[in-house]
């Protein structure tokens, strides 16, 4: 097997268990692997540290499988790996029929870079990284011997792909096609999700108990939801009893599957306004016109995939919360998200205080906010915590 030699002083942490080693890191590469080939992980002094997937074209030169010397990474290895993240209490070790859920999440569930979401019969997949990528068919034919979908689908069109020198992809995997359209449930609300061409794999998994959360803000409010993609958190205030909702996103056919998605749960145009366009504008324009909210929803995509173009989303952040705060009404609440890595907890509430701050609106930290538990985050791997938000009242 290949060897990885890592530069005096690198190991500390993969001695912590974290499952990166970057490019900077290495001394030395020891054989020939080829992208994805599986690689031992040695520190300066010879010691084994660790055996992972070799990329010779990222900037994460090897993403760790595992940290036993004696595991061998093979179909067995994937056997175990994938059948120990459906037994994660919760949806995925007791899954509602037409529900939908996350079954693997990358690193957190130990096999990097791999994506494993269910909507109902169906699995859609995401292989982001060389190791994965490598091993994808021993994944597809494991999970379908461990879950009999009706289906397995590849949704490995993402830019991250591109870094580890890997085609674009999407496509059945396995299985039939899916349909054009699914229909999954998620507490009492129906929702219309396109996993063909949908953002992620085709819905927002990962707001699942967020937008559960809105239920307890929500009756008798007019809600602006913004970013709003397919409408997931105006169906769910619309259903605790808000009284009108406003869609904002700047993509009409996310907005007209929105719209099909309030139908769905039984709210015509009586009950929700969709409008296209730039967040911020929109935003700006309510604010000039003197429009008001009792309940606003930010959840913005990510605006720092690097830690040089922090500075410049911190910016983004502040100007949209800023304008958000002056929209609410006395006693209105806010929902605010961030979804970017590079964006921690603390500078996020400092950007949030500073905005309120600057809007001239007091606010309290009424919850704070997090991914759902089929979304687990390994303890040291602190980069799966990417989303967090707050609940703040004017």
């Amino acid at each position: 097997m290949a060897e990885i030699a890592l530069k005096a002083g690198q190991e500390s942490a993969l001695r912590r268990g974290h499952p990166w080693v970057f490019s900077g890191a290495v001394a030395e590469v020891r054989g020939a692997p080829g992208s994805g080939d599986t690689v031992d992980i040695l520190s300066a002094g010879g010691e084994w540290l660790g055996r992972g997937a070799y990329s010779p074209l990222s900037q994460i030169r090897v993403r760790v499988w595992s940290f036993a010397p004696d595991e061998e990474v093979g179909p067995a290895f994937f056997r175990a790996r994938l059948g120990r993240a459906l037994e994660l209490p919760g949806p995925r070790k007791n899954p509602e029929p037409a529900g939908a859920c996350r079954l693997v999440n990358a690193e957190s569930d130990g096999l990097p870079g791999l994506i494993v979401d269910r909507y109902g019969g169906w699995l859609v997949c995401q292989f982001l990284s060389a190791g994965a990528e490598l091993w994808k068919d021993t994944v597809v034919e494991e999970l379908g011997r461990l879950l009999s979908p009706a289906g397995i689908y590849e949704r490995s069109d993402v830019k991250v792909r591109e870094r580890e020198g890997l085609p674009l992809r999407a496509g059945p995997l396995a299985g039939s096609e899916p349909p054009e359209i699914l229909e999954i449930r998620e507490g009492e609300c129906r929702f219309l999700v396109d996993i063909r061409r949908g953002h992620k794999t085709g819905f927002y998994l990962d707001q699942r108990d967020n937008r559960a959360a809105l239920a307890g803000y929500a009756s008798g409010t007019e809600m602006l939801n913004c970013y709003s993609y397919t409408g997931g958190f105006a169906a769910a205030g619309l259903k605790a009893g808000a009284a009108f909702a406003v869609n904002v996103d700047s993509s009409q056919p996310a907005l007209d599957l929105g719209r099909r998605n309030l139908e769905l749960n039984g709210f015509g145009a009586e009950k929700a306004e969709n409008i296209r366009g730039n967040v911020p504008e929109i935003l700006r324009g309510f604010r000039d016109s003197r429009r008001q909210f009792d309940l606003i929803v930010l959840d913005p995509p990510k605006f720092a995939e690097s830690r040089a173009q922090v500075p410049k989303a911190a910016r983004a952040y502040k100007d949209i919360n800023l304008l958000a705060f002056k929209l609410l009404r006395s006693g209105g609440v806010l929902f605010t998200f961030s979804c970017s890595g590079h964006i921690d907890r603390s500078l996020f509430r400092m950007i949030v205080a500073g905005a309120a701050r600057d809007a001239g609106r007091p606010a309290r930290i009424l919850r704070r906010l997090e991914a759902p538990p089929d979304h687990p985050a390994a303890l040291e791997f602190p980069e799966a915590e990417y989303l967090k938000g707050l609940v703040c009242v004017v």
